[in-house]
């Protein structure tokens, strides 16, 4: 289990990307307080990987018929 380090708000103010930089690097949560007590809890986003299922939702293009004849005549028909 990972410690959480507590930082006041004043301070997490004063140096926020710094600290921000600090629990992505690092992975460890970061909670903020005002007057001592837990307000606010700073955790790693977490990127989730594509989903197979859905993948190409949107990228077929849909042919209305496509085994009735073109008209066109083919070359072994020759």
């Amino acid at each position: 289990m990972k410690m959480t380090t507590t930082v006041a708000a004043t301070d997490f103010k004063a140096h926020c990307l710094e600290l921000m930089d600090r629990v992505a690097r690092t992975h460890e949560p970061l909670t903020i307080t005002k007057r001592g007590k837990p307000v606010v809890r700073v955790v790693p986003a977490v990127e989730q990987p594509a989903k197979l299922f859905g993948a190409l939702k949107g990228t077929v293009i849909e042919a209305i018929d496509i085994v009735s004849p073109t008209g066109e005549r083919w070359e072994a028909e020759s």
